[in-house]
Order: C-alpha cells, then structure tokens, then sequence
C-alpha cells in the first residue's frame, strides 16, 4: 500500500506549481481530485505543441498538461456559479486536502476560501500557492515562474560573467514550490493526526526562489560580497566546472583536496603541489591562474576517455546531456525514470520507497 492511500486532496489549481504538488501526492498514492473549468479545462491543456495521442490516435491535450497531472480524475465545475459552488464544497466536506492557486482572496469572492471550507471541515488542510504569499505589499500581485526567478536572485546567478542574466531551462521556482507545497501538506497532516485540527498553508514562489539559493545567500551574508555570474563555474569549490575536451565538453566536480590531486595525476600536471593550489580555499581565490593550464591539459583528451580516466581513480566527472540522451543513459533506464501509463509516456517520480518506485497508476485524466 502507498503511503497517501486513503488522503483525499482537491486540486483547485492550475498550470505549474499547484499541479505540481497535485502530481507528487498522486504518485505517494492519494486520491485526487482536479476541478478543471468547463470547456477549456486546465490552460496547459492547449500549451502545445507538441501534443500527445493515445493509442486510438485520440489528442489527449498538449504535452505540458501530462508532465503535470499524472495519476489525478478530473470534474468540470464553474465555481463561478451557487451550483458549482455547492459542488466544491460537497468535494471538500470529506476531504484532507485542497490544493488552490488563485489570486489573494480569489477564492473568498465564491465562499470558497479555507475559513469558510474548514467550517464544514475542521480537519481541512488548505495549501494557498500564490506569487508573493499572503501578506505584504506584493500580495495582490499575480505571480509567474519567470519573473520570480529574477526577482529572487536566481538569474543574476546564472549565466555567463559577461553575458546577460538567464533563467533556469524549466521553471523551476514553480517545481520547488510545489515540492515544497507537498512537504508542508504531509507537516500539516501529520500535526492533525496528533490535534485534530486543520491547517491553511501559505506558499509563495518569491519565498521558494529567496530560500533555494541557498549557499549564494548565505555567501552574501557571510562576506558582504554580492554573488555574480560564473557561468559553470561554482562559487566555493574550484575547478568544479565544465571543460572543452577534444570532442565535446565534460563537466569535472573536484570536492575535495584529494581528488584535485587524483585529477592532477590523470593530467600529468604538477599543480597538486603549487602552494596556491594545494587546498580548495586556495584554488578559489587563484581560480584565474589555476583553470588555464588544466583547460590545455583536457582539450588534448577526448570526453569519454577522460571520464573514464577520472572514474577509476574517483575523481567525480559526467557528460552534458541532451534530453534524448538523458532518457538513453543506461542508470536512468535502469532506475525506470521513463514510463507509459494508459499508452501515454510519463517521467518517474523520483521517490523509491522500500523498493517500489512511487509512481500513479494512470496518466493524466482526459478532458472533463
């Protein structure tokens, strides 16, 4: 039996985030609920191309909807309307969980808000995912993945020194608030086991954003020194970075003295000994001196070789894959990260739990 068996969530979310959390609770085995407009249903619906069909060729809405929704049923209700209202609240009357992504007070314009839901349900976890939380003076604010990312820091972090600020190729302030939204869900569950009582959750992606960058923001704070751009380059270890190799780029993760002098070994370069270089601390404050002369010694090397030469003696290393090639990767296929539900393919959750791999039963429901 899964862990959530028995867990009843309504999902009153759309998109990213709140889906998200939706997905993760699904695959731990709850039972959930997905409330979709009428007609158009979820917007990531018609987020195509490209589109996905099942075995009957039939559209089963645009790939975006299905990275999100696996394993959920799905109910059309205009919330809009004293008839799609009492629905909501028949949903939640012996519900554990919603899940709801609407503006601040969004929901309390319908009667449909976590006072007026935990007044038939005491029990109630409410989980609210809004851009900037509930309080303060951005509140009100509509909130999206890519301003996020670069009002909380992230993309003056990412990039090339010289280039402009980028963001993250997913939009992950979404995915990290809703893992989040499904850690403190479970916390709120666990707490009404031993009280009674319900909770309402506050998530904001702004909060995600500030708190995931991690060891830059604690950097800042320790040293003064605002954090830059370093391209693949790390801030507190050296040389932890990709490299051009004969053939291709290979990214070399030294974590510790001992494995700089194993790589040093593999390069035939005497730098493991140059005072400068012997410690991390020192080859991060002589990052400039210390990658030219390991940069020539790699260009000579084709990349599966070098990675090769750097297993054997522990030195971690790995190629910069494209998506075919992740899903190609024989530890990827042999995890079972890739699956075909209702003849629709899918990706793994990544929890394993006693062995058993923590993934719905079905694919994302069809359009209600």
């Amino acid at each position: 039996m899964k862990p959530l068996a028995g867990i009843r969530v309504v999902e009153l979310a759309r998109i990213l985030a709140g889906p998200w959390c939706g997905q993760l609770l699904a695959d731990l085995g709850a039972e959930v609920t997905k409330v979709e407009r009428p007609g158009a249903g979820d917007d990531t619906r018609s987020w195509g191309p490209p589109f996905l069909h099942d075995a009957g060729g039939t559209n089963r809405d645009a790939a975006y909807f299905h990275s999100t929704n696996r394993g959920k049923t799905s109910v059309a209700i205009d919330i809009a309307t004293p008839e799609g209202q009492a629905a909501v609240r028949a949903l939640v009357a012996d519900a554990d969980v919603v899940i709801e992504n609407y503006k601040v007070g969004g929901l309390a314009r319908y009667g449909l808000d976590h006072a007026r839901l935990a007044a038939i349900n005491p029990r109630l976890v409410t989980c609210s995912i809004t851009g900037f939380g509930q309080t303060g003076p951005y509140a009100h604010r509509a909130g999206y993945d890519f301003i996020i990312q670069g009002m909380g820091g992230a993309m003056s972090l990412t990039g090339e020194p010289d280039g402009h600020p980028q963001k993250s190729g997913i939009a992950y302030a979404d995915v990290f608030t809703g893992v989040y939204a499904a850690v403190a869900i479970l916390a709120a569950l666990r707490r009404r086991d031993a009280t009674g009582a319900g909770a309402h959750i506050d998530m904001a992606l702004l909060d995600t954003q500030v708190a995931v960058i991690a060891n830059q923001a604690l950097n800042w704070m320790a040293s003064g020194v605002v954090p830059h751009r370093m391209g693949n380059g790390h801030a507190n270890l050296a040389p932890y970075q990709a490299f051009a190799c004969a053939d291709g780029e290979l990214i070399v993760a030294v974590g510790n003295d001992g494995q700089f002098a194993k790589l040093c070994d593999v390069l035939a370069l005497p730098l493991a000994t140059d005072p400068r270089f012997a410690t991390n601390p020192g080859r991060v404050a002589n990052r400039d001196a210390l990658i030219p002369p390991l940069a020539r010694a790699i260009l000579d090397w084709p990349k599966a070789k070098l990675a090769a030469a750097l297993e054997v003696v522990g030195v971690p290393a790995g190629p910069i894959n494209s998506v075919d090639e992740v899903f190609a990767d024989p530890q990827v296929m042999a995890r079972g990260m890739a699956v075909m539900l209702d003849g629709l393919p899918g990706v793994a959750s990544p929890i394993v739990i006693d062995g058993e791999r923590m993934v719905a039963d079905r694919a994302s429901p069809v359009r209600p």
